[in-house]
Formats: structure tokens, C-alpha cells, sequence
């Protein structure tokens, strides 16, 4: 979602952009869940009022995962765009996860992943939110398939494990490290943890 959304407020027009929007809420949901999240919260991290929010996004779980997709696609996007530097696979893999344990572990409060942290708590009881979440990891495996696919042919990688496979171990890697961020655990460790994963899944 892009540009700018024009709601209107008692026929005075007040435009926002969508996309800060959606990284505002995304603190909120990050930090109390979706569960935990006020309106009022979320309206008030937006910094627009709650009539507008609703008109731009729909209600609360509309509001979520328009949020979780947003920070689903511009993870995936970041992925992609480090494996599409030249150098070695190995540096490429560590260079995402630097990222992501960067993100896990950025101020105030430990974050970890919002799929992870947050969609996996509702998913039972919410399908919805349970079929997004499901979405955002297979296309994060898919750009880590890609990449292992590419090395396969470049002669990097041998042909097994598949790049499939080595993408499934390198998405449950940032999944063991979103979970340990969300515990507290230091980035650090968890740079350290992410360090002996890379030769697992590149060998």
C-alpha cells in the first residue's frame, strides 16, 4: 500500500501516508500483540484518529494484517536484496541474519518477529491472521530457495540437500532467533547462535 489516504473528518480532509502508519502500529502490535493492542493505542501511534483508521484499513484484524503484510514483504524484500549482491553464499547468509537479529533485538524492548511473536498466538482462533502469517513465511523460504537455487548453479552449493531444503533450515534459524530475541536474549548470542547455523545450512 502506497501514496497517501484522504479521509474525511467533518468536511475537513487530513491525509496521511499509509506506510508510516503502518510502521507506527506495527510497534504496538510488536509490543502487546494483537490481543494486547488498544484502539486508542493504535490510533494513538498512528497519530490519526480512530474513525480514519478505520475507513483507511477496516477494523482491528484488517488493521493487523495489512500491518503483518507490510512488515512481511519488506522483510522478504531485504532478504532478496542481500542475496543479490555478489559473494559467497556464506557471507550473503550471514549478512541477512545480522540484519534480522538487528531488527529482533532494536530498542526499547527486545522485538523478535511479529509472525513469530505475535500471528502464531492467534492463529488458532483466527484464520485470517493464521493464513497471512502462513503466506509471509513461504515467501520468505521462497526468496531463501531462490538464492540457494542460484548457488547451486553457480557451483557453490552442492545440489543436496535441495535449495528447498536449505531454505527450510535457514527460515527455522530466524524463526529460533526471533523467538530467543523476544526472550531476552543478547544480540550477542544470538550473532553467535546464527554464526554455527551458516555452515549447517551452506555445507
Amino acid at each position: 500500500m502506497t501514496g497517501k489516504v484522504i479521509t474525511k473528518q467533518r468536511g475537513r480532509p487530513r491525509s496521511f501516508a499509509p506506510d508510516q502508519v503502518l510502521q507506527r502500529v506495527r510497534d504496538v502490535f510488536i509490543q502487546k500483540g494483537f490481543a494486547g493492542a488498544s484502539l486508542d493505542e493504535l490510533a494513538e501511534a498512528a497519530g490519526v484518529n480512530r474513525p480514519s483508521l478505520y475507513a483507511a484499513f477496516g477494523d482491528k484484524e484488517a488493521l493487523y494484517i495489512h500491518t503483518l503484510r507490510h512488515y512481511g514483504q519488506h522483510g522478504v524484500a531485504g532478504i532478496e536484496a542481500i542475496f543479490g549482491k555478489k559473494g559467497p553464499i556464506e557471507r550473503r547468509l550471514g549478512e541477512v541474519f545480522k540484519g534480522a537479529i538487528a531488527l529482533y533485538t532494536a530498542p526499547p524492548v527486545p522485538r523478535g518477529c511479529m509472525i513469530v511473536g505475535t500471528a502464531t498466538v492467534e492463529a488458532p482462533t483466527r484464520p485470517r491472521i493464521a493464513a497471512a502469517a502462513a503466506e509471509l513465511l513461504q515467501q520468505t523460504e521462497k526468496a531463501f530457495e531462490r538464492a540457494f537455487a542460484r548457488a547451486v548453479e553457480d557451483g557453490e552449493l552442492t545440489p543436496s540437500p535441495t535449495p528447498a531444503a536449505r531454505a527450510r533450515m535457514a527460515g527455522a534459524a530466524l524463526d529460533t532467533l526471533a523467538i530467543r530475541a523476544r526472550l531476552g536474549t543478547t544480540a550477542t548470542e544470538l550473532q553467535a547462535f546464527a554464526d554455527s547455523m551458516i555452515p549447517v545450512i551452506s555445507r
